[in-house]
């Protein structure tokens, strides 16, 4: 079960952000609720948040740091297994939900619901044998949680300069890379000659391959707004 006792059951009245999607309008709401709150009989509801280095915390911390956020992997595979998209009617400021039999654990993310952490090499399988897949992986679920790395689906986003990588369509298709690992992918990517590096990449040298970056995300994505990236780049 998800119930986490140490959380207040104390009324909260915040401005809750809607999950940031790059480009995306912030919607800033009024979202009142009561963390372990029971709105029908056997049922509990808990209310997390997601920052962009992939930590998970309920949403009500105060601070939110290393310290703060949920660190057990058990708890952290089992609660990102089984997030989906909010579709339950309830709660819209919180996009997402995870649900783990009559809990209902409703989350909302600085960026993406999905944060690659980790890029893991070769990682064995299940004989203990090597693969040539590598893998990455996220929100703390180290081998546990992870996606095929497809090097030239990577997307760099030209307002923000954030990286983003395919995830699955339950997570919304598109997972944010963490900024220490989109800075140690950074001295493979390969840019056009008469653009500097602080234009889009056109190509990432992996693997002894150059690839050509397919740019599919980039549908995923509204326009582009003036001011963001000087924004993000503070955060990060």
């Amino acid at each position: 079960m998800l119930l986490h006792r140490t959380a207040a059951l104390s009324c909260k009245s915040l401005s809750a952000l809607r999950c940031l999607q790059v480009g995306y309008p912030t919607s800033r709401t009024t979202a009142t609720y009561i963390q372990g709150q029971s709105p029908e009989p056997r049922i509990r509801e808990y209310f997390y948040y997601i920052d962009h280095q992939g930590q998970l915390f309920l949403d009500d911390t105060k601070v939110k740091n290393f310290v703060t956020c949920f660190k057990d992997k058990k708890f952290l595979v089992f609660f990102f297994s089984r997030l989906r998209v909010n579709q339950s009617g309830r709660y819209e400021d919180f996009p997402f939900l995870s649900l783990c039999g009559r809990e209902r654990n409703f989350m909302r993310c600085d960026d993406r619901p999905v944060v690659f952490t980790h890029l893991l090499q070769n990682p064995e399988g299940p004989q203990g044998i090597k693969g040539d897949q590598e893998l990455l992986s996220y929100c703390g679920g180290a081998e546990k949680l992870t996606v095929p790395f497809r090097p030239e689906a990577l997307y760099m986003h030209p307002d923000s300069g954030r990286v983003y990588h395919p995830c699955s369509e339950r997570t919304g298709s598109v997972g944010l890379v963490r900024s220490a690992l989109a800075i140690e992918l950074s001295p493979f990517f390969v840019y056009a000659p008469e653009q500097s590096q602080s234009g889009q990449p056109t190509h990432l040298v992996w693997g002894g391959k150059k690839h050509m970056l397919t740019n599919e995300l980039a549908g995923s994505f509204p326009p582009a707004q003036e001011g963001r990236r000087e924004e993000w780049d503070n955060q990060t």
